[in-house]
């Protein structure tokens, strides 16, 4: 089957496109974890189907490393929007791409040689608090945070909010040196969270900075989580840390984050890396 693996700030997907190959024989929790495999397949966090749409000019469905399907994706509406419009699917530089969390409206940048490196994408509203993310635990805080109980008789205390797909954002002293790997996995898991859950750690370098790293659900740290950006962003401006336009400085790089009349702006890069063929050994 013919494939594109694509990268926006180092979150990496492989696409296909399902108006050239047909997965209706497919299963497609396999297929995902065969390609995400570094090591026996191509390598990445997880594979994007875009396919035609009933609702909007395009239809994005992504699907985590561990094969599991997720509602939306910050970058790869990004990559979606250019892999379309590089590819002549739509011909207008404003456009809508249906998900599982609902249809979003995107913008494209062509440059001089017409492909396109930059997307604005109109991430919606952010939506606070337990019912948002399905949580399951004590009365929360406030009715948007918790103090999770953890291992050790610790306890991380966070924000839930939904930006289509649910986030617990915690604010730490040093983002950049927080152990990610021992607590994020703790989150994700937790039973107050049945359906898991995505992980943001961050803290303000001032009012227009913030510093992210993130433990996303099904695929673990990424060098960037769009949506968790835009959740991140939206509690810091709701705790009053943050201004309404701020530079997120993410692993694989920065994105500027806009919350502009009750909504969430996410802009920057989308690339392509590669086009070839994968050999699915499952079918």
């Amino acid at each position: 089957m013919r494939v594109t693996k694509m990268h926006a700030l180092g979150n990496n997907y492989i696409y296909i496109s399902e108006w050239e190959e047909s997965l209706k024989d497919i299963e497609l929790p396999d297929l995902v974890r065969q390609v995400s495999d570094v090591r026996k397949g191509i390598g990445s966090d997880g594979l994007i189907l875009v396919s035609p749409s009933e609702v909007a000019e395009v239809r994005m469905r992504i699907f985590n490393a561990d094969g599991s399907e997720a509602e939306t994706c910050g970058n790869g509406l990004r990559c979606v929007a250019k892999y379309v419009y590089d590819r002549g699917y739509v011909t207008t530089s404003e456009f809508k791409i249906e998900t599982l969390a609902g249809v979003v409206g995107v913008q494209v940048f062509p440059m001089e040689d017409g492909d396109v490196h930059r997307v604005t994408v109109d991430m919606g509203p952010a939506v606070f608090g337990p019912e948002a993310v399905g949580y399951l635990g004590p009365m929360p805080i406030g009715r948007v945070e918790t103090a999770l109980p953890l291992p050790g008789q610790t306890s991380l205390q966070g924000t839930m909010v939904s930006m289509g797909n649910p986030h617990f954002v915690v604010f730490v002293p040093d983002a950049k040196d927080f152990p990610v790997a021992d607590f994020g996995p703790q989150v994700e898991n937790h039973s107050y969270f049945p359906q898991r859950i995505n992980v943001e750690f961050v803290s303000p370098r001032n009012r227009e900075e913030l510093d992210f790293r993130v433990w996303e659900r099904g695929s673990g740290i990424t060098f960037a989580c769009g949506t968790g950006a835009c959740a991140s962003v939206a509690v810091g401006v709701a705790k009053g840390l943050l201004e309404d336009k701020v530079v997120v400085h993410l692993l694989g790089g920065d994105l500027e984050i806009e919350v502009r009349e009750g909504r969430i702006w996410m802009s920057g890069e989308a690339v392509e890396i590669f086009r070839g063929e994968y050999h699915f050994a499952g079918h």
